[in-house]
């Protein structure tokens, strides 16, 4: 059975609408959050931080396959989303998420890309 996209007749059940209006928050900065990670090379990145706590920006341009300034204008970007964070240790910069949150927000991501798969969704 196939189930239409749309409803059949208009129907807006108003007290539905007003309560999820007043409970919608400003998403403009999740927003921003999915758009840096909307980027198959800032996910690849943010994915590789998942499963080291912390890779120096040589490591992460060796494992995206581009060349240091790439990876350091992608890394950068990430940082400056609040979704990594950086550090120097002597001459070298080592990256990390920024917080549990987004190591959930990737692992999440790719645990329903899977599912998805495995339910012939993807």
């Amino acid at each position: 059975m196939t189930v239409k996209e749309v409803c059949e007749v208009t129907t807006v059940h108003e007290e539905v609408v007003n309560r999820v209006q007043k409970a919608l928050p400003d998403v403009g900065a999740a927003v921003a959050i999915f758009k840096a990670l909307a980027d198959e090379t800032r996910l690849k990145i943010a994915f590789s931080l998942t499963l080291e706590e912390e890779m120096c920006v040589c490591d992460v341009a060796a494992v995206i396959g581009s060349s240091v300034a790439t990876a350091s204008h992608h890394l950068r970007y990430l940082r400056e989303q609040a979704l990594a964070k950086s550090r120097r240790k002597g001459k070298m910069v080592y990256y990390s998420l920024a917080d549990d949150h987004v190591h959930q927000l990737v692992k999440v991501a790719h645990e329903h890309t899977i599912e998805g798969v495995e339910h012939g969704n993807g």
